[in-house]
């Protein structure tokens, strides 16, 4: 894969964060210029990452429906809680990307539900609309750490990945980032959200125990 354009930090800006459980952490919010896709992608630093140590990055893609809304149907909100908390004691950054349902867009992606709902899981409703299982791209990504210096050259160091996802630590390393390990986030289980987790690890390998789904 071609290593991607540099991008640039166009401006950065504290913001005080609050869930609904009543967590607080403090995030440095940076934006920036040149990203590859032209789409407004977000940086959260969040904690300091000790001398010697390894940032946890976490990449968040965006959805509107689990992350805004509170929606079932996925584990999308309760995994940016839990990211934001896991980061803010280890030290590193949430990269929050603008790629709603794995890519599709947002109405793409409730076309897509209305299809789970007569039976196709969440992969197959995205094919049946003649779009792919997953379309994104990180690049972008890659770019935003590499602005914020952490793009595993130069003796950075490299990342901790907090993800479930074997693809974005592939994507990542094709594109020049060392990822040092894969940290699995929580199991957030729903009965709104077995049939999506399922097809998660049955399709796409991703690190969840299937026994906290179906035990």
């Amino acid at each position: 894969m071609p290593q991607p354009g540099s991008a640039t930090v166009r401006s950065r800006v504290r913001i005080p964060l609050t869930f609904p459980d009543g967590y607080r952490a403090e995030a440095e919010v940076f934006t920036f210029h040149g990203l590859a896709d032209g789409a407004e992608h977000l940086a959260l630093a969040l904690g300091a990452v000790p001398d010697g140590g390894t940032p946890l990055v976490r990449l968040h893609s965006e959805c509107l429906t689990g992350d805004v809304f509170g929606s079932d149907r996925c584990d999308c909100g309760p995994q940016l809680r839990e990211s934001v908390e896991l980061i803010s004691g280890a030290g590193g950054y949430l990269l929050y990307l603008r790629q709603e349902g794995r890519g599709i867009g947002l109405y793409n992606k409730l076309d897509a539900y209305a299809l789970q709902d007569s039976g196709l899981d969440t992969y197959d409703a995205n094919t049946a609309l003649g779009l792919p299982e997953d379309g994104r791209d990180y690049t972008a990504a890659a770019q935003m750490l590499a602005a914020l210096g952490i793009d595993g050259t130069g003796g950075t160091g490299g990342i901790d990945l907090l993800s479930n996802n074997p693809d974005k630590a592939a994507q990542l390393g094709r594109l020049g980032v060392t990822v040092r390990r894969r940290v699995p986030t929580g199991v957030h289980l729903s009965a709104s959200n077995v049939r999506y987790l399922t097809a998660k690890v049955e399709r796409t390998g991703h690190s969840i125990e299937l026994s906290r789904l179906v035990g």
